[in-house]
């Protein structure tokens, strides 16, 4: 049998052959472990903000109804939020100024929204899957810092909606949306917890929620009867990661779940064993049929079969370089990923 080691050593040749051609575009000054490679299975149409940083987050709605079909709703930061399917073509997009990350439980989609850079709020909108489009909720107020980073924890139908919201400043602040037909949104904080620098990806799994310090590492915080239980758990080493750590993304494969992390300082992506964060290599996304990837910002992923195109799961990243379109997300088959990792 081949050891995972020979594999990953077999595919980060070929990553270096399919980079060889590139030698214009300037590269990153840190290169961690070698990555495996992999390409992109697809892509979105571009977002409308063009020649900026403007794509940043993306989340996946998946039909309660037909567990085969999905839709994306991701960032424009500048402008508000795109609605594509899985072939990548842009169904709705919705004005919503300065929204930076985004997720989506239910029909209920949230983001932070950075409109007041004085003072935090959640944007609240209702997806009508079928149509599909979005239609606003309102914004809850959200405490004093700019909003930056968002994620939702996964919940049964009728159960709160349970939103952990990232201050730009590293303030991290936990709590529901009471969402009443009529009445503003309204956010309800559970706790709070100082992480030291600027951070912006988080994740949930169950209670226990992940954060990336964009130049430190990713933290660990899990509630408890006594406060919350704060332990940087794989810290930018220039190896396994290489600031900044931008989106983070979990993901369920046979029995077990894992955390994927961008990378961003060397457009790779880090993928760990839960609940141990036991690091099991790194994965790059490559030019084919469609562009590589760089300097990621949001990621997300998703088991399930969703026909052909994407029959083992899917895993989306953020492209700050789609030159010469505006930047946009590109889709990978999760089952490829997983077998490049040999997982």
């Amino acid at each position: 049998m081949i050891s995972l080691r020979s594999r990953q050593l077999a595919a980060s040749i070929g990553f270096a052959a399919l980079l060889g051609g590139c030698a214009a575009q300037q590269g990153p000054a840190i290169h961690g472990l070698p990555p495996v490679a992999v390409t992109a299975d697809g892509e979105t149409a571009p977002v409308g903000t063009a020649k900026a940083d403007a794509a940043d987050d993306p989340a996946i709605w998946v039909d309660p109804a037909n567990p085969g079909r999905a839709l994306i709703v991701a960032t424009d930061k500048k402008a508000g939020l795109h609605v594509y399917d899985l072939a990548g073509r842009d169904l709705a997009f919705l004005e919503g100024g300065r929204v930076n990350n985004v997720d989506v439980v239910g029909n209920i989609v949230v983001a932070s929204d950075r409109n007041d850079g004085v003072n935090a709020h959640l944007a609240v909108f209702a997806l009508d899957g079928a149509k599909p489009a979005l239609t606003s909720l309102g914004r809850a107020s959200a405490g004093p810092g700019e909003a930056y980073g968002l994620c939702l924890k996964r919940s049964a139908p009728g159960e709160p909606v349970t939103a952990a919201l990232i201050i730009k400043d590293g303030t991290v602040r936990v709590g529901t949306l009471a969402l009443a037909e009529g009445t503003e949104p309204a956010f309800a904080v559970q706790w709070e917890q100082k992480i030291p620098t600027q951070s912006e990806g988080c994740v949930f799994d169950g209670d226990t929620l992940y954060v990336g310090e964009e130049d430190v590492g990713i933290w660990r915080l899990t509630p408890n009867a006594s406060g919350v239980d704060a332990k940087l758990v794989a810290p930018v080493d220039n190896q396994r990661l290489v600031a900044d750590v931008e989106g983070l993304a979990t993901i369920d494969h046979k029995g077990q779940r894992y955390l994927i992390a961008s990378s961003q300082g060397d457009n790779a992506y880090a993928v760990f064993r839960l609940p141990g964060m036991d690091y099991v290599g790194r994965f790059a996304i490559a030019a084919g049929r469609y562009g590589a990837t760089s300097e990621t910002d949001g990621i997300e992923a998703v088991a399930g079969n969703f026909g052909a195109a994407y029959p083992g799961g899917l895993f989306l990243a953020q492209d700050g370089d789609n030159a010469p379109a505006a930047q946009n997300f590109k889709l990978v088959r999760w089952d490829r990923i997983a077998a490049a990792l040999g997982l």
